[in-house]
């Protein structure tokens, strides 16, 4: 009896993914086994500008191009810049104070384990078109149109 029902089940759900042809995928039109070129990578957004965020305690963005930045156990690019030692001489941002304390809350003199792998939070952005349209209203926009129901 169990066997039916699988049976009967798959029938059906086959059908209906047969008759909903309507699906919108990322893919566009392609069939699934098309083997189509790759779009071209995007290029990195590298004017060095700072973008506000849109909560408090966001990660910051990244402002510049990172491809080829070595980051792992023995070299991390990131710091070269903007750890404490080197800001003076490279006028980046210096990372976070958080950067520096443990998981405890202790602070550290170097920059903790837990956050060395900066690509973790902070992401490079690309110049594209977003591929969906994006609803997020951020903290400050929340904060005044609560004040404005009031």
């Amino acid at each position: 009896m169990k066997i039916l029902a699988t049976l009967v089940s798959l029938v059906l759900f086959a059908s209906l993914a047969v008759a909903d042809n309507e699906v919108s995928t990322l893919r566009g039109p392609a069939e699934l086994l098309d083997n189509n070129d790759a779009p071209r990578m995007a290029k990195e957004q590298n004017d060095d500008l700072r973008r506000t965020r849109d909560y408090p305690m966001a990660p910051p963005t990244v402002p510049h191009k990172i491809n080829g930045y070595q980051i792992d156990l023995n070299v991390n690019k990131c710091l070269s810049c903007h750890n404490r030692q080197r800001v003076a001489d490279s006028q980046a941002p210096m990372i976070s104070v958080t950067h520096f304390m443990n998981r405890d809350g202790n602070f550290l003199a170097d920059v903790s384990p837990n956050r060395y792998f900066c690509t973790q939070c902070h992401a490079s952005q690309l110049d594209v078109k977003p591929l969906l349209d994006n609803e997020f209203i951020s903290m400050d926009e929340i904060i005044r149109q609560s004040g404005e129901n009031h």
